[in-house]
């Protein structure tokens, strides 16, 4: 068991971007991320035992993380929603470069939020450049499926951006 219980803090420990990713693309506060957080590796530790090498650690990590994410925090729904106070209301953002830069990547983000949880799942894979194989993998669907939805999924993006752009010239 300390072997096992090794390997497991090893494995999360150097694929923890992975599951930070999880928690930003779900999460929109400090707090929610870090408690999806704990919540996505508890279930990680849970699965260990049963994790059977049948495909990469990253695909398995990747379905649990996505799992937990989606049905877990789907609770979350019945509560009262709060707004970050640093993001909302003083208007304080992170220095990612010049203020229209910022403000495309903040709708972007806001534009993503909006989508399915599945699909919000595929963009996070998609950009960090997975394989359109391993996202069917651990989505469960078949790679043609991945392909048509990304397609679906760009074009929802690309109007919602269009969109915007269009009201702030009003």
């Amino acid at each position: 068991m300390i072997g096992d219980e090794r390997t497991f803090i090893n494995l999360v420990n150097e694929h923890q971007g992975l599951i930070h990713k999880v928690c930003n693309m779900y999460e929109s506060d400090r707090e929610g991320r870090n408690d999806l957080f704990q919540e996505i590796v508890l279930q990680l530790w849970r699965s260990f035992p049963s994790f059977r090498g049948e495909s990469k650690i990253t695909t398995w990590m990747y379905r649990i993380a996505l799992n937990t994410a989606i049905s877990g925090y789907r609770k979350k729904t019945r509560k009262v929603k709060t707004e970050d106070l640093n993001e909302v209301h003083l208007n304080i953002s992170e220095p990612y470069g010049n203020e229209e830069t910022e403000e495309h990547l903040q709708q972007l983000r806001t534009a993503i939020r909006q989508l399915s949880d599945i699909e919000r799942a595929m963009v996070m894979m998609a950009l960090e450049e997975i394989p359109y194989e391993e996202i069917a993998e651990t989505i469960g669907i078949t790679q043609n499926n991945v392909r048509v939805r990304m397609n679906r999924i760009r074009e929802k993006l690309r109007k919602q951006m269009t969109a915007w752009r269009w009201k702030s010239t009003i």
